[in-house]
């Protein structure tokens, strides 16, 4: 295996790598200087957690066509790929310095030889663009979840040759929960690292049938679904106990477990039966909460301020789901909502950068 060193010695330029995008008004085809946020006249160099990217050598790999791969009518894939330079823009204009760049697990089916392919594609992809422009992005690993021994390897690579901060991961892995022990080796490599699992959902395929309908209730209900589902059997089974270090950071506020989190401190006091008696917590399922990570993409003042009342502002990173358009004013969201300069400063900066060891 080649050195971090090595690497960075070849990584000139980023090819290969592209960028989902969409027609957002004062977004992507935004000109001028870039936005900058002033708080107490302290300027403030801004970190997204949540934004996405396509490497198209990866989705060829797998007999896809690249142009086809977010072909449809959501807003986001209007235009498909754009280059780097374009990205640049778009973050100009949103005020946003640094992305912390992540693909969406689509490869969790695929055998391990196409699977490893695909995932070292994407790496090595992903970490020429950052070395290329290394004051605007860092990026989260692929990993090959569902072939535990080799996500050990790759994230390990992914860490100590490409820089890479963490890993970007689904809510699940076919049918496996990640509270299922196969996993284990996986989060301990994480927390022997000290890097950060950034986890983005997807449906619940079970559910399609209910999803149906008006309202795009797929990704409206189903992707933070997913996330709440996710989070609390790593709670309830104890996996967090079994790995205290491990840093996780979820998509969309961490889906409703945020808005509704006490009632798991009543479940298994109401229905015992419903609960494995072995399985003896070290805290309240709601105290896991504190030792999480979530963007901010909740969408309005109130929102943010009883998820931060919920988990802790020290917990709270600015998310922005790029170049989709759910929040295309994340630091004006922050910036509005009912926090000290301190809190908006640690939500917009200071948190992200000490848990990815960016340098501000």
């Amino acid at each position: 295996m080649g050195t971090r060193r090595d690497f960075m010695k070849t990584a000139a330029a980023a090819a290969g790598v592209v960028f989902t995008g969409c027609n957002v008004p004062g977004m992507a085809h935004a000109q001028g200087a870039r936005k900058q946020t002033i708080i107490n006249g302290r300027r403030i160099k801004t970190i997204d957690i949540h934004a996405h990217c396509v490497i198209p050598e990866a989705v060829a790999a797998t007999g896809r066509d690249p142009k086809t791969i977010l072909a449809g009518t959501t807003r986001g894939s209007d235009e498909l790929f754009i280059g780097a330079e374009p990205r640049l823009r778009a973050m100009d204009s949103q005020g946003i310095d640094i992305e912390a760049l992540s693909i969406n697990p689509t490869w969790y089916g695929l055998e391990r030889e196409m699977a490893a392919k695909v995932v070292q594609l994407q790496n090595e992809k992903l970490a020429e663009l950052c070395a290329a422009h290394p004051d605007r992005f860092v990026a989260f690993a692929s990993l090959a979840l569902q072939h535990p021994d080799l996500a050990v390897q790759q994230l390990e690579t992914a860490v100590k040759k490409y820089n890479m901060r963490g890993a970007a991961i689904g809510g699940n892995v076919g049918n496996d929960e990640f509270a299922n022990p196969k996993f284990n080796p996986v989060w301990a490599k994480a927390e022997e690292l000290g890097v950060l699992l950034f986890i983005h959902p997807s449906s619940p395929p079970e559910l399609a049938n209910r999803y149906k309908g008006n309202g795009w209730l797929s990704n409206a209900i189903g992707n933070p679904l997913d996330t709440t589902i996710a989070l609390s059997h790593l709670i309830f089974e104890g996996t967090l106990d079994k790995f205290p270090g491990l840093k996780i950071c979820s998509a969309h506020g961490g889906g409703f477990l945020g808005s509704y989190a006490p009632r798991s401190d009543y479940s298994c006091m109401v229905s015992p039966s419903g609960c494995n008696p072995n399985i003896k917590l070290k805290k309240k399922p709601t105290e896991y909460l504190r030792q999480m990570y979530f963007d901010t993409l909740v969408f309005t003042p109130e929102a943010l301020r009883h998820l931060a009342a919920e988990v802790g502002v020290s917990q709270l990173m600015l998310g922005t789901d790029y170049p989709f358009p759910w929040q295309d004013k994340g630091v004006e969201h922050i910036m509005a909502s009912p926090f000290t300069d301190e809190e908006r400063i640690a939500m917009l900066s200071t948190t992200a950068a000490k848990l990815m060891g960016i340098k501000l």
